[in-house]
């Protein structure tokens, strides 16, 4: 590793992590610039998924707050999660370097696509938030039924859709956000936010095994790792604090401008 790799890898993950923090899309940043240090397409990915995973501590830990009350959905969708998250990681490392390579192209666009459908989907999920939890009674001191015991129980389409998500997630983690609060957000009732902290608590998970099964099996560029590991924290933190001085939408657009600039090269080149 040259320090012009360093350098680029480095700042790769600050703009990831911000980039998460911010608008979601963190991986079609650090992934085309390990590809540009000359690793191979599947090492790139193993590598930009364990680099990135303390963004995703981070924000699950963000929204402890709001994930206050959601004890009990964890425990039935954390499992399906994390066993989603174990069958991704196990179908990468079964597939062919050479394969990997040819679908890469395809799985970028697919992540710019679900991240062009991010903000139409949230204002989606918000609507049918306000929709439902309008006729559902609030809790009270007189002790009324509230929304945290009225939302329902943990369904198994649920359960299906989230380990779907989560087995896509860690075969290539570019859009799991935007995957996992389509399949939360249709399937569950409940505000936004809160939707939010337990997509991103499950995303944790859904990396967490995944990099774990990466580690058994020495799969992992240990370098570009380390370096992504702190400038995506030190980004994500970053871009927590301007979050709110940025305009979403266009650092968003900018973000699939530059996956799709990908996928076109990587067509390209075959």
């Amino acid at each position: 590793m040259g320090p012009a790799d360093a350098v680029l890898v480095a700042g790769a993950g600050l703009l990831a992590g911000a980039v998460n923090a911010v608008a979601g899309g963190g991986t079609l940043i650090a992934f085309p610039a390990l590809l540009a240090t000359g690793l191979p397409a599947l090492t790139a990915n193993i590598t930009s998924s364990a680099g990135l995973v303390t963004g995703y501590a981070g924000g699950a830990l963000g929204y402890r707050r709001e994930l206050a009350g959601q004890t009990s959905r964890l425990k039935a969708l954390g499992p399906p999660a994390m066993l989603g998250g174990l069958v991704g990681a196990v179908v990468l490392l079964l597939t062919p370097s050479d394969g990997f390579r040819s679908a890469v192209p395809f799985l970028v666009i697919v992540a710019c696509l679900l991240l062009a459908v991010q903000s139409r989907l949230a204002s989606l999920v918000a609507r049918r938030r306000a929709a439902a939890l309008a006729t559902t009674p609030r809790q009270t001191p007189g002790g009324l039924v509230g929304v945290e015991s009225s939302v329902g129980a943990v369904t198994w389409p649920t359960r299906i859709g989230v380990f779907t998500a989560g087995a896509y997630g860690s075969y290539f983690g570019a859009g799991l956000g935007v995957v996992l609060l389509g399949v939360l957000g249709i399937l569950l009732v409940d505000e936004l936010q809160r939707t939010n902290a337990l997509k991103t608590l499950l995303s944790f998970g859904v990396n967490a095994i995944g990099v774990v099964v990466f580690l058994v099996t020495a799969q992992v560029s240990w370098a570009y790792a380390g370096i992504l590991v702190v400038t995506s924290a030190v980004g994500g933190v970053l871009g927590a604090r301007v979050a709110r001085r940025l305009p979403a939408p266009a650092l968003r657009a900018a973000v699939i401008v530059l996956g799709l600039v990908v996928a076109v090269v990587l067509l390209i080149r075959g």
